[in-house]
């Protein structure tokens, strides 16, 4: 279970940050052909590094994440999960200090390869925030079709509604929203704000979805929906979740990975595998530590 640090070639890559910028927008944008759900997908990181100028964050990380299985990425704050979440549909590149090297491989495809476009890697790898963050000025329908707008995609009147109400009740937010589609998305509450993301994440059917710490900012039955809802999903869709919350890491994610840094050290994962063997019998001292309340 141990990593192994790996001493195969490699490179560090500075980021392209005028393609980083024309990729913002089109984020995880695709056309509106939901009629057929995506076979489920693997993530794997191959000796990810990673840095912020001069200063390395993170050391040669290797995950696989598997298809159709909820992974969460657990450690105390600094550690470099966030990182590496961030990497794996490349947001890190939006840092313009930022650079990495290694690869993230989408069922054995490097998402990082220079032919392979920047908006393809968002289509395919969706991302969830902490902090959810509708689009303020736009109406609950028009948040979940956002994707189709940006990009000027064409869906019909009957296409479009179907994509809402589809996305709307896989977030587990159909029943609770559809008398008020119109209404902005802003003046939801903060729970609902967030399945109303995640919907947004979904109408552009990607592959994985990446959650940074989705409940953080939530009461305990907005937290309870929202792990119902990623417990549904992990059905069409891989899922890597970033959690403090040791419960809940335990509740919804089927293998974790432990990340640490020691102090003035880039981080990496002291141990990962399946969920239950993680917290019930750990490998090493530092995980049973952590897992228990007794540093972090």
């Amino acid at each position: 279970m141990n990593q192994l640090r790996a001493r195969a070639p490699w490179s560090r890559r500075s980021v392209d940050s005028s393609e980083s910028a024309r990729g913002v927008a089109a984020a995880g944008v695709s056309a509106p052909e939901q009629t057929n759900i995506p076979a489920l997908a693997t993530l794997e990181g191959r000796n990810v590094s990673a840095w912020f100028g001069e200063r390395q964050v993170l050391d040669r990380v290797s995950l696989t994440m598997p298809a159709g299985v909820i992974t969460s990425l657990i450690g105390p704050s600094g550690c470099g999960k966030s990182t590496f979440l961030r990497i794996l549909n490349r947001m890190h590149e939006l840092v313009p200090s930022a650079s990495l090297a290694g690869e993230v491989l989408l069922d054995g495809e490097d998402i990082y390869n220079a032919e392979r476009k920047l908006v393809d890697a968002r289509k395919s790898i969706g991302m969830v925030f902490q902090k959810p963050n509708p689009f303020p000025s736009m109406s609950i329908y028009d948040n979940v079709i956002a994707g189709l707008t940006l990009t000027g995609t064409r869906a019909s009147s009957a296409e479009k509604d179907y994509l809402v109400e589809s996305c709307l009740t896989k977030a587990g937010l159909w029943k609770e929203v559809r008398d008020r589609l119109r209404s902005p998305g802003s003046g939801l509450s903060g729970g609902q704000q967030q399945r109303l993301c995640i919907a947004r994440s979904l109408a552009v059917t990607p592959r994985i979805l990446l959650m940074d710490e989705p409940c953080s900012a939530l009461d305990p039955t907005s937290t309870r929906v929202i792990e119902e809802t990623m417990l549904e999903l992990a059905q069409e869709v891989t899922i890597v979740i970033v959690t403090h919350n040791m419960q809940q890491a335990q509740r919804v994610s089927q293998n974790c990975a432990f990340f640490l840094a020691a102090q003035g050290t880039p981080g990496g994962i002291v141990e990962h595998g399946p969920t239950d063997a993680m917290f019930g019998d750990p490998i090493d001292s530092r995980t049973a530590d952590y897992v228990n309340g007794r540093f972090g």
